[in-house]
């Protein structure tokens, strides 16, 4: 029998950079079904859609944890470094990351796609 999770999502996930929309089952760092997993940050969570394992799940995204925006894993908008920053967040601290994560930056576009 599905959970009610699977059943009723709890919302819409939406990326405030990319407008990337999805329904999320959970929001937390230990999704349901799941045995021995502890994600590094309180995520949006859905069940994955691919599969019919109760134990998969895909992270949709979390909060900045420097302006609370919504944003999703893409790397488009955000990146993980401890934390979650959102890329605009990134390029207005880039100073406070490390070398490796500034030549990273050097690399990706920080292009808002929402209207």
């Amino acid at each position: 029998m599905a959970s009610e999770a699977e059943c009723h999502p709890l919302g819409m996930f939406e990326c405030q950079l990319c407008a990337l929309t999805a329904p999320y089952s959970y929001v937390g760092q230990k999704p349901p079904d799941t045995q021995s997993v502890l994600l590094l940050e309180e995520s949006y969570v859905m069940k994955d859609p691919f599969t019919s394992d109760k134990g998969r799940f895909l992270v949709l995204g979390a909060r900045c944890s420097v302006c609370s925006r919504l944003v999703c894993v893409s790397p488009e908008c955000s990146l993980f470094y401890s934390k979650r920053f959102c890329l605009p967040c990134v390029q207005k601290n880039l100073g406070a990351f490390p070398q490796e994560i500034r030549r990273d930056m050097e690399t990706r576009t920080v292009t808002p796609k929402k209207p």
